[in-house]
């Protein structure tokens, strides 16, 4: 059985919701702390064994190009001014991995833009990672997938419950456990009315997939918005190959909105090494003054 060796990352949206922040500036490069949110999702694929890694972007994202790359006239200032550590930390980037950037030349949907990678990816298992979500884990969480893909050989997407009202923005899964956090997928229904949902357990955003995917990709007529829906490609790989999911031990946090942005700028600082008490400490102040709380 091959082992996953390369990661799809899509890129390539607008990021409206964000908009004006996300005119000029990509979503997956909006700061998390002391890094863009990209970088958590490279850094993540990394620590799971993966270097192989295909950036799929569109015509106003070439900062994340920049970003992995070099740059020497920073390198000269930092060393010149012996700052080693800040050197250290650009410089890790861009030997993090080795990256691959292809565009999605036209907004088509998360399909199209998975379909961009076929010919890098090739004729074996790989993982597909949303460029706007960031997980805390002891185990990565793609590595939590590639560890079930290698005991089954299907595909498997990470799951999570949500609230029952929260369904109505989520790829559903009607799916039947078979042991502590596996399920087996009958079916998958995208963003379905609380009421018609079948479940509350819900598509997370990091898959690890089989080949075939490509091929029901291109049997996947647009939708809605002339966009190609990944979930209806898994629908159809579903019923070909079969397909787990995996209630993904971690806490995910979805930079898919000002809100969630907000919530992981919040408590990634708390957790932070460095500023998490600092933080603490000045919303202490603050609600002494104010009584935010």
């Amino acid at each position: 059985m091959l082992v996953v060796m390369k990661a799809v990352i899509p890129a390539a949206g607008w990021g409206v919701r964000f908009l004006p922040l996300t005119k000029e500036q990509p979503k997956e490069m909006l700061p998390v702390i002391d890094k863009p949110v990209i970088q958590y999702v490279v850094e993540e694929a990394v620590k799971a064994g993966i270097r192989d890694i295909i950036i799929v972007t569109g015509r106003h994202k070439r900062t994340i190009e920049d970003h992995f790359d070099r740059s020497f006239e920073l390198e000269s200032i930092l060393k010149n001014g012996n700052r080693p550590a800040l050197l250290e930390s650009i410089n890790r980037l861009h030997d993090l991995a080795d990256l691959h950037y292809i565009r999605q030349h036209e907004q088509r949907g998360l399909g199209d833009a998975v379909y961009q990678a076929r010919h890098h990816v090739g004729n074996e298992p790989f993982a597909v990672m949303l460029g706007d979500t960031i997980h805390v884990s002891e185990v990565p969480v793609v590595k939590q997938l590639m560890e079930v893909h290698a005991r089954t050989g299907k595909s498997v997407i990470a799951a999570e419950r949500v609230p029952g009202d929260k369904v109505k923005d989520y790829g559903v899964l009607d799916a039947k456990k078979i042991d502590d956090r596996l399920y087996e997928i009958n079916d998958l229904v995208e963003k379905p009315r609380p009421e018609e949902a079948p479940s509350d357990l819900c598509i997370a955003g990091t898959y690890v997939l089989t080949p075939g995917i490509f091929e029901c990709l291109e049997h996947t007529p647009p939708g809605h918005n002339g966009e190609v829906q990944l979930t209806d490609a898994l629908r159809l790989l579903q019923k070909k190959e079969g397909m787990l999911a995996w209630e993904f031990v971690g806490k995910r946090y979805d930079i898919g909105d000002i809100p969630g942005w907000l919530d992981s700028q919040f408590e990634l600082a708390l957790r932070h090494p460095v500023y998490g008490e600092k933080l603490r400490k000045r919303i202490r102040e603050l609600n002494e003054k104010e009584h935010f709380l």
